[in-house]
């Protein structure tokens, strides 16, 4: 029938052909096998207008198909497909044609093709198109072919250079359809993963764009413009845009109730705060410190790993620091460390280390039962985890009920364990059993035979006797509590000249 003399039958079977094609793969498995392909193609630009339109639909909806977009290449059917994008077609001929580009677009040799025959100059005109609904699927289809091409610089540069990219944010920004909005956020995305479109998109102001999209009512839109605001921060200068614009509104969707949009906004304030040269000049402030860490209980390791770096960064700042310590984020830090998730365990670990520098700091963790995860993260295989555990412990040392404790819950065992091995070592295991030792005089005079001249001496400090590395000694209160006997002879100082 698609070989038939007559419009009426050509129309009329591009139409079933299209409907049944519309059921499933597995149905155009079928139509490419009875060989379909070659005379629909040629129905694409026929001269009646309701055949050329049913066969583009039935082409559009073919071409999600593997198979089938490699006999299209074959074929060399890019032209024909982009000349269906005229603007004196039928609107339904313009969002079916830009539905096979999108499809075929995804491969890069149908790309360039698309790019090398002007397909993108009446793609970006169809974006400033009206914006009745009967237009929704055009927009997104458009769209989705734009964005695959601004992977390639090149294509980039065309598309800065015409204005058309101009064009598009402004398209973004405006349109009333969450599914453009949210296609463009992650078009801008994949596209900042290279320098140099980082820097095209800076130059076009992508940053007001992308905070406007974080103000959308969609989630889809929010969360995919977090995550482009996350790939252009690799840019220093859109990172002190961002800084300043779009962190109360990251801050905001912490509290959201959809979790991916809670992990988009995370990721993006943790690439906004780390290695951040302005990190004080940024919004991050007080108000920022209780959304951040009720995420610590979230339910996505990447909203917790996150949420923790951004902690960690705002302890550089002193204030910020102590308003964090107020709140209670030791207690909220004890569950990430107890995470079965090796990101999550090392973004925690290195939260303690950053937050555990004061002495009320260290005493809620302790109070929290916090010392006893971090004491097992020392065992990890994991060498950014062990690192990380061996830094906080080092911090947690620095007072001495603490350290006592640490050695209590075996820290001291393991840090000798770690320290013996040169691959498990680490810049801060022999900082951490130094700490440890210093902080717990009669442990380290009876192991080691001697103190430093920094060591001081206090009330309690007693000498238990030599021991082997690896032995702890008994605290004052449990040789107390033994029973004397002629064979077991003590010794107990209880004050010191």
């Amino acid at each position: 029938m698609l070989n038939s003399p007559e419009e009426e039958v050509l129309a009329k079977a591009c139409d079933a052909i299209y409907k049944f094609a519309s059921k499933g793969d597995e149905n155009k498995v079928t139509l490419l096998g009875l060989g379909v392909v070659e005379p629909l193609f040629k129905l694409v630009s026929h001269e009646d207008p309701l055949v050329r339109r049913n066969a583009t639909m039935a082409f559009g909806i073919l071409a999600s198909n593997n198979d089938v977009k490699k006999l299209l290449r074959e074929l060399d059917v890019t032209h024909s497909v982009i000349a269906r994008l005229a603007p004196e077609e039928d609107i339904v001929i313009h969002e079916f044609a830009s539905l096979c580009l999108a499809h075929m677009a995804v491969e890069y040799t149908s790309k360039v093709q698309i790019f090398e025959q002007g397909g993108l100059e009446p793609l970006i005109r169809l974006l400033s198109s009206p914006d009745p609904d009967e237009f929704n699927d055009l927009h997104v289809e458009a769209l989705a072919v734009v964005a695959n091409c601004l992977e390639d610089v090149d294509t980039m540069q065309l598309i800065q250079q015409t204005g058309g990219l101009k064009k598009l944010l402004s398209f973004a920004e405006m349109s009333s359809i969450p599914d453009v909005q949210k296609n463009a956020a992650k078009a801008i995305a994949k596209a900042a993963y290279d320098s140099e479109n980082r820097k095209i998109l800076h130059e076009e102001e992508v940053e007001k764009c992308l905070v406007n999209l974080l103000g959308t009512d969609n989630d889809g839109s929010k969360a995919a413009a977090a995550q482009a605001i996350s790939a252009m921060c690799e840019n220093l200068a859109s990172k002190d845009v961002f800084g300043i614009q779009g962190i109360p509104q990251l801050v905001q969707l912490l509290s959201s109730e959809n979790e991916e949009v809670k992990e988009a906004a995370a990721i993006a304030l943790a690439n906004l705060t780390t290695a951040s040269p302005t990190m004080e000049n940024t919004n991050l402030d007080i108000l920022s410190i209780e959304p951040l860490i009720n995420v610590l209980s979230a339910k996505r390791d990447g909203t917790i790993a996150n949420a923790a770096t951004v902690l960690t960064n705002m302890a550089t700042q002193e204030p910020l620091r102590l308003s964090i310590q107020s709140h209670g984020v030791m207690n909220a830090i004890v569950e990430p460390l107890q995470s079965t998730n090796s990101m999550v365990q090392s973004k925690a670990a290195l939260a303690v280390a950053a937050l555990g520098c004061d002495v009320d700091a260290r005493t809620e963790l302790r109070n929290a039962n916090g010392l006893e995860p971090l004491v097992k993260l020392l065992h990890s295989k994991n060498d950014e985890v062990r690192r990380n555990a061996c830094w906080a412990v080092m911090v947690c040392a620095t007072d001495e009920l603490t350290a006592v404790e640490l050695c209590k819950l075996g820290a001291l065992d393991i840090l000798e364990e770690i320290n013996l091995s040169t691959g498990r070592k680490n810049n801060f295991s022999e900082g951490a059993l130094d700490k440890l030792l210093d902080n717990n005089l009669s442990q380290k005079y009876s192991q080691m035979g001697y103190l430093s001249s920094s060591n001081i001496i206090t009330d309690g400090f007693y000498d238990y006797g030599q021991v082997i590395a690896g032995i702890r000694i008994w605290s004052l209160e449990s040789l107390c509590s033994i029973i004397m006997s002629s064979t077991l002879p003590a010794w107990c100082i209880s004050s010191f000249f």
